[in-house]
């Protein structure tokens, strides 16, 4: 648009996803079929060359789905979803200050969680050294979603860390340790004593390109810190090697993944050992039916990925999930306790498998449609309490984004 001036533009977001779910709230024949709706817009100026400022809205809806099973992520009526400035001296240097995203590594650490309608934000600031070396120091904490007021955080900033990537001492390979603080004015510990958080996240995410083919990722890390009179105890690791044969149609790539997250086995009462999964991107981390999160878990994943065409991809996976302690409860993908364990804990460790099959296609770059189903059988985890409903998840989205600038 020649009307417009240079140092502005805006983009746009208008996505639709029909989801078919049956069994929901793992209760049998409750099935439903309803439409996720997204629209974004935004707007960015940048009037000096060391200054950006950025704004985007959002208006997010489940449409055809009852009120009372409408998840916290699905829903905002018109809200601010970033809004930020960004000071920066060429590419060495950038300062955020506002409401933005943060995404590290793979994101099953810190992530926007973009499959969800809402996804999340957090206010604070971001200071940014380097390119291609990078190190970030930030002070946010996470934005609450209102669905029907204005968005905002607590009344602190209660998250803070550093997190770098470094991508010229091994060829080909980005590691990318972080250290992370999380505290909470209200803490509750096992023995029923209030007082306060202070949690402390560190290790690193890991990507490389090995000879013949071979690639591998993953992430490590362990928690230190006390939660009220308790001592935090935890950790997780994701671990994924994959290959890809060279040469062949449809560029076939297959990947073995093993992901383990501590749970408590109650062995000392000071200790609080269900690892914290921080604010990940959990969609189809166990896969697509997205019932889990990463806490007191174990899974054996395998993959398929196949590209028929240069915008065309293909995704089959079956995974197998385990407790990893069966002194401690099952966790859904927000970090909320899905039930307990029995007196005397779980005398099975099986929470369940899934089988997934999806499919991604790009259409000139702006119009995306995904496609997928995904079928969780329940193991004896699940079925030893009342949560024993076979699930299947259908989805269809249409994503289409566009950008207006001079």
């Amino acid at each position: 648009m020649q009307d417009l001036p240079s140092w502005m533009s805006f983009d746009m977001e208008l996505r639709g996803r029909t989801e078919l779910q049956t069994s929901l709230g793992y209760i049998a024949g409750k099935d439903r079929t309803y439409e996720l709706t997204r629209v974004r817009g935004g707007m960015t100026l940048s009037p000096f060359h060391w200054l950006t400022g950025y704004a985007q809205f959002h208006d997010t809806h489940a449409l055809g789905l009852p009120v009372r099973d409408v998840a916290s992520n699905m829903r905002d009526t018109f809200d601010l979803r970033q809004g930020y400035l960004n000071f920066h001296y060429e590419s060495k240097l950038e300062f955020f200050a506002g409401r933005q995203e943060l995404k590290f590594g793979d994101e099953r650490v810190v992530g926007i969680s973009d499959w969800t309608n809402n996804s999340r934000t957090w206010d604070g600031f971001d200071l940014r050294f380097g390119s291609r070396n990078r190190v970030d120091l930030f002070s946010t904490s996470v934005v609450k979603v209102y669905p029907t007021s204005l968005d905002k955080h607590g009344a602190d900033l209660t998250f803070h860390g550093m997190e770098g990537n470094i991508t010229s001492i091994v060829p080909g390979t980005s590691i990318q340790p972080f250290v992370l603080v999380r505290t909470s004015a209200q803490a509750l510990s096992q023995q029923g004593v209030p007082g306060h958080e202070t949690e402390v996240t560190f290790g690193s995410f890991w990507s490389g390109k090995l000879p013949h083919g071979i690639d591998t990722s993953g992430t490590g890390d362990l928690q230190r810190g006390s939660y009220s009179n308790n001592s935090i105890h935890a950790g997780a690791a994701i671990v994924r090697v994959g290959y890809t044969a060279p040469g062949v149609p449809w560029k076939p790539h297959i990947e073995g993944e093993y992901d383990y997250a501590t749970g408590n086995p109650h062995r000392n009462p000071d200790h609080a050992s269900t690892y914290d999964q921080q604010y990940p991107s959990n969609h189809n981390a166990f896969g697509l039916v997205d019932l889990f999160g990463f806490q007191n878990i174990k899974q054996d994943r395998l993959n398929l990925s196949l590209a028929p065409g240069d915008n065309f991809f293909l995704l089959l996976q079956g995974g197998s999930l385990h407790l990893a302690s069966m002194q401690d409860g099952v966790f859904s993908g927000d970090g909320s306790l899905l039930f307990a364990p029995p007196r005397g804990g779980f005398k099975r460790d099986g929470i369940g498998s899934e089988f997934d099959a999806s499919a991604k296609y790009i259409f000139h770059k702006s119009f995306v449609v995904n496609a997928g189903v995904g079928h969780f059988f329940p193991g004896s985890v699940m079925t030893s309490s009342d949560h024993g409903a076979p699930l299947t998840l259908g989805y269809l989205q249409l994503t289409y984004r566009f950008t207006v600038s001079r």
